[in-house]
């Protein structure tokens, strides 16, 4: 499939069937994720592939505990409904017959060498230019989402399950300095998923000339 094809009818999938992905495929999505731009090629990340369904359900099972201790309903409706919308976003992605997860470790900067003399701190420079890091990080999950659609799955970018990044990283054996600070849920549809409404160019495009 051409990458324009891949890009414009790519969707989140968030239902999936129990075909499992073949490692083979699992290590070629990983593969072309390690091939994405990095800050100054530092390539600050690392992936591991569960299949275990076991430890997919004990990701589940800590993050519904966490998302439960930390957003209470006070047995209010309205509350009540919201905590349940959080945790159906939070925990789908225990349907899916691989995770992938995504450590990132912490890079050296050029610039490092000058903050003895200067009033800035790491943290201080990382914030001005917007956690470079991070946004390699970035760059690398597309990679992952987009190889998984091109060779016939779907995928979906996980955030939520990130309010156990404590007992994520204890079950993963994530060490630091690293830290967890992604997952991707991959398999094969369950169904069909309509394409979401985009933004017009007009409405994120700007032009200085």
């Amino acid at each position: 499939m051409e990458l324009k094809d891949v890009i414009k009818k790519r969707v989140s999938i968030r239902t999936f069937t129990d075909e499992k992905v073949p490692i083979e495929d699992i290590k070629e999505i990983i593969r072309r994720a390690g091939l994405a731009p990095s800050i100054n090629n530092s390539q600050p990340w690392k992936f591991i592939a569960i299949t275990n369904k076991d430890i997919i359900d004990q990701m589940g099972n800590a993050v519904q505990k966490k998302v439960i201790e930390l957003f209470p309903h006070n047995n209010k409706e309205d509350k009540m409904l919201a905590q349940a919308k959080v945790l159906r976003f939070s925990t789908f992605f225990m349907d899916a017959p691989v995770i992938i997860a995504v450590e990132m470790r912490p890079y050296k900067m050029v610039v490092e060498s000058l903050l003895d003399e200067s009033k800035l701190s790491f943290e201080d420079v990382e914030r001005l230019r917007s956690y470079p890091n991070i946004q390699s990080i970035g760059a690398a999950v597309e990679n992952m989402i987009l190889s998984a659609f091109d060779l016939g799955y779907g995928a979906c970018w996980l955030s939520g399950l990130l309010v156990a990044r404590e007992e994520l990283e204890k079950l993963l054996e994530v060490k630091s300095p690293n830290t967890l600070v992604a997952c991707v849920a991959i398999g094969k549809p369950r169904e069909k998923v309509e394409q979401r409404e985009k933004k017009n160019l007009s409405e994120i495009f700007k032009l200085i000339e």
